[in-house]
């Protein structure tokens, strides 16, 4: 309690460091604005030698302009569809492999994937090059690639 009556921007400084060494230990995206918030505060404590009611007020508005910029960054953040079955499948040609009605394989890359051919589909021969349309789970949506001639 000393520290923080002897040299309050030295007691934010630390408390600021505390703050953002526990969002590294408990990560919630909430502990790193009060950290900065704090070490802001100390910082200007510092450079503006104004009194402990001033620094509470500094760190409020810190504080609020912090929470502001991590809203708005994760509001404005695209949702991540790395995970998403069909990132990177639809609209890639396949080779088909062997089918039997609307049902085959297909290879895509190097992997062989299940899929099945869209409604109204002629069933393709081996190697022919198919379209992938959509993901089904794991199943490919896939449709007879139109030749552009």
């Amino acid at each position: 309690m000393s520290l923080l009556s002897e040299d309050p921007p030295l007691a934010w400084l630390l408390a600021g460091l505390v703050l953002m060494v526990a969002e590294l230990v408990l990560p919630g995206a909430y502990l790193i604005w009060l950290g900065l918030a704090a070490i802001g505060t100390g910082l200007l404590g510092l450079a503006l030698a104004v009194g402990f009611a001033w620094q509470v007020a500094e760190f409020a508005l810190l504080v609020a302009a912090a929470l502001v910029v991590g809203v708005s960054r994760r509001r404005r953040r695209r949702v991540s569809s790395v995970n998403a079955p069909g990132s990177g499948l639809i609209g890639r040609t396949a080779l088909a492999l062997n089918f039997l009605g609307r049902e085959g394989r297909v290879r895509l890359g190097d992997s062989d994937w299940a899929a099945r051919l869209v409604e109204g589909a002629p069933q393709p021969a081996d190697l022919d090059r198919l379209r992938v349309v959509d993901v089904e789970g794991t199943v490919l949506v896939v449709r007879p690639e139109m030749s552009e001639a």
